[in-house]
């Protein structure tokens, strides 16, 4: 094996380690990268011949992560992994986005890109370490790769600029960015803020371009070392016809440029570019038609791009009519969907997004369970781009990657707005469907998302608003000969050299997705951008507050209300009950949903409990809470309460006061006059209202009455009390000492009405068994003095 290792340190000690040549030694390249305990293995390869009719770059890249790399199981049913998460497919998208723009343009095999997580330490973030691994595998193999690049996180923690912060640090950060790059220039960047300056992200990005070069030039030496640096595959390449692609130049340069000064609208437009290149194939002899259909696609292509950009270049028109800072007409509306617990249409152009918020309990929230996150989302959005948006006429299936990354970045985007618990205790989903597109529905998404919080009463901090941008350069001059364009449309994104999404309040950026094509490009440029496209987005969010200005007053009618409510942390089981059985009754009988949740005490040491109640019925809101408030109350001595009848015994009833606490009312304390009978004057079901005599501090045994809350009777005197010696008076009289009170409410409650006071024992009588069932008689002991307490 010929292993090589390669170390590189960071500025505050740690190190990162490059090993080739020990793992996956078949693959066409593979390379180890590791930090701490944190291992990722990256291998790739690629097919030997090309497929027919591929005419681009067939690059898929896959990042998963192994449970066992922290020595956990995977969840489900099968216990293994399955496919890619979410989590997985954004990590995917961060490693394929910087690489794919770096092979020659006639490169058409097949290349696959693995980044497998191994091992995991808990606080070190894998993301960052992915497209390091991957390049690393790329620079082992023998394929035209144009890099080495590498990636980093980049984040701001108390003031200062850190490269790839462990997990704990993050949660001190108001800037995150993930930055790729080549040792010479900015690839891709993505992240997202706490209302930053466009300043202040460009000093990041330069920060994590000087980290990058000094990843860079370590792989250079690895490649150096492997030789892969100048022996490279023959690739096949694409067959060239010089004369024809002249003749194409030729006859459809003109046609297109006059076409995209046209300011056609976009199917229209479409329309006339390819009438063209039909008008051209039309002059060549029909034997050489099939042959050389391919290669006129590909000339003619190239030929309507150049005509676009100089167009552009030269005399500042876009595609639509437009000036390069101008934003398409803007219109919105709220309240559209009248069941939606909030709604919003945004449509810019010829793009539009219907967006909605729904509120739910924290039953609702999105459980996220990664290999070293597991937590729940209190806010989602989802974004979903139908085929009909752009006419196409194809079936609708699952949701692709694209739009996970799209749904990503107006989460991104909103995300610092959003109130949270406790000030927010719902859980928030916010959808957008794409209806029609031309140019930036993810930044469409993020207006019309905003506009939908607003129209749900969703308490956002400050509206967002979100602008794409495109750059169009010379290839040779591109720091003086370009062009900054505000809401590029679908064509100027494919045609351009750059672009960006920025997305922000009034005060500052919140978000930003950036996609770089073009070498060379100074940062001056990408100042001028940034503030250009801060323009724009002040622009745009001045159009949608013209429909709603600030989240409404109040939540729609039917929107469930919530109240929180803080318990002692001792009280949760007891809310919960046996099984779930007290809080499922407690759902069952009011209708409310009820949740429930052990949280640190914010005020010191410990736990809170934090019960949720959500109904949108006042009754059924009042009746939860009231039966939650009695559970968690503590009875207190002198105090009335409105309790009800559980049972009825001989002597007394017991009546529950509070949820699950029960005293004893006993006979002498339900009149003034003598009750004869307990069933004479209440039934199990009775609600009345008792006074709470006293708690035996001992057994916590409550002692109730109801004559207590009644005047006394004029001339009312207490009757004759038995001689103190004679302890069974006390017992059947239900009075204070300890057999009346104690032993007569166990044995009434555990026997029946059996208790120990029903008479007073004779010289002649037979003793009796006080512990036998039906009071039958037991064998007489050998004594015939009465039976002793």
């Amino acid at each position: 094996m010929n292993i090589i290792n390669k170390r590189i340190e960071l500025a505050d000690g740690r190190v990162i380690e490059i090993e080739t040549g020990k793992l996956a030694k078949q693959a066409a390249g593979s390379a180890v990268v590791k930090m701490g305990g944190t291992m990722l293995l990256a291998t790739v390869t690629a097919a030997t011949e090309v497929k027919e009719g591929t005419d681009f770059m067939p690059l898929t890249v896959d990042y998963k992560e192994k449970f066992y790399s922290a020595g956990r199981f995977p969840g489900g049913f099968m216990k293994r992994e399955g496919k890619s998460s979410d989590y997985e497919i954004l990590i995917s998208r961060l490693i394929d986005r910087p690489i794919r723009p770096l092979w020659p343009d006639d490169f058409h095999l097949e290349v696959f890109v693995n980044v497998t997580l191994i091992s995991a330490e808990q606080d070190i973030q894998p993301d960052a370490l992915a497209g390091l691994a991957a390049s690393c595998a790329l620079a082992t193999s023998d394929l035209p790769f144009g890099g080495p690049i590498s990636e980093v996180r980049v984040c701001r923690i108390d003031g200062q600029f850190v490269i790839n912060p462990s997990f704990s640090d993050m949660k001190r950060a108001d800037l995150e960015l993930m930055v790729a790059a080549t040792e010479e220039n900015i690839m891709m960047v993505e992240g997202e803020m706490n209302e930053v300056s466009e300043h202040d992200m460009l000093e990041a990005i330069k920060f994590a371009h000087q980290e990058i070069k000094k990843h860079c030039r370590v792989q250079k030496e690895l490649m150096a070392e492997l030789g892969t640096d100048v022996n490279k595959r023959d690739c096949p390449h694409d067959v060239e016809d010089e004369e024809l692609k002249k003749a194409v130049h030729d006859f459809c340069y003109d046609k297109c440029y006059a076409h995209a000064k046209s300011a056609k609208p976009k199917h229209e437009r479409e329309e006339g570019f390819e009438a063209i290149k039909e008008e051209f194939l039309a002059t060549i002899p029909e034997e050489e038609l099939e042959e050389k259909t391919p290669l006129v696609s590909r000339y003619y292509h190239a030929v309507e791009k150049e005509a676009m950009r100089n167009m552009i270049l030269d005399e500042g028109i876009r595609l639509d009519g437009r000036v390069c800072d101008q934003v398409r007409p803007i219109w919105c509306e709220v309240d559209y969907l009248p069941c939606a617990h909030g709604s919003a249409i945004f449509t810019r152009g010829e793009t539009q997004s219907l967006a909605t918020v729904t509120l739910g309990t924290k039953m609702d929230m999105k459980e996220t369970d990664e290999v070293l996150i597991q937590d729940d989302q209190q806010f989602v959005l989802h974004y979903n781009f139908p085929p009909f948006a752009t006419g196409e006429a194809k079936p609708q299936r699952g949701v692709g990657r694209r739009e996970i990354g799209h749904g990503n970045l107006a989460l991104r985007a909103l995300k610092p707005v959003v109130p949270v618990a406790p000030e927010n205790p719902y859980a928030v989903r916010v959808v957008s469907d794409i209806l029609e597109s031309n140019g930036s529905s993810s930044m469409a998404s993020v207006c019309g998302g905003c506009l939908a919080l607003m129209d749900a009463g969703v308490k956002i901090k400050k509206p967002v608003a979100g602008v794409a941008m495109g750059l169009i350069t010379d290839e040779e001059r591109p720091n003086d000969r370009y062009a900054i364009l505000t809401d590029i449309l679908g064509d100027e994104d494919h045609l351009g050299d750059m672009d960006f999404k920025v997305t922000g309040t009034a005060d500052g950026i919140t978000a930003t997705q950036m996609d770089i094509k073009v070498d060379g490009l100074s940062y001056d440029v990408l100042e001028k951008a940034l503030e250009q496209a801060r323009q724009g987005r002040l622009h745009i969010m001045g159009e949608m507050m013209k429909t709603i200005s600030e989240p409404r007053e109040d939540y729609k009618p039917f929107v469930p209300r919530i109240e929180q409510m803080v318990v002692s942390s001792e009280f949760i089981g007891a809310i919960i009950g046996k099984g779930g059985e007290t809080i499922q009754k407690i759902q069952k009988e009011t209708g409310a949903t009820i949740t429930i949740t052990e949280e640190p005490n914010p005020n010191g040491e410990g736990t809170i409990g934090v019960v949720d109640i959500a109904t949108n019925d006042a009754e059924a809101m009042a009746a939860a809470k009231a039966w939650i408030e009695g559970i968690v109350a503590v009875p207190e001595a002198g105090t009335v309460y409105h309790g009800k009848v559980v049972s009825i015994l001989e002597f007394g009833a017991f009546v529950e006061i509070l949820p699950g606490k029960e005293g004893l009312l006993h006979v002498s304390e339900i009149a003034w006059t003598k009750t004869d009978k307990v069933e004479d004057v209440l039934k199990v079901g009775d609600e009345v209202d008792v006074k709470l005599l006293e708690i035996d501090p001992k057994t916590g045994k409550m002692r109730l009455s109801m004559r207590a809350l009644i005047d006394k009777p004029e001339g009312y005197t207490e009757p004759r009390q038995r001689p103190s010696g004679d302890r069974r008076g006390g017992e059947r009289h239900g009075g204070n000492d300890r057999r009346g009170g104690d032993r007569g409410e166990r044995r009434g409650g555990d026997r029946g009405g059996n208790d120990r006071g029903e008479r007073r024992p004779r010289p002649n009588d037979k003793p009796r068994n006080f512990g036998h069932r039906n009071n039958a008689e037991a064998p007489a002991p050998e004594s015939n003095e009465p039976e002793m307490f």
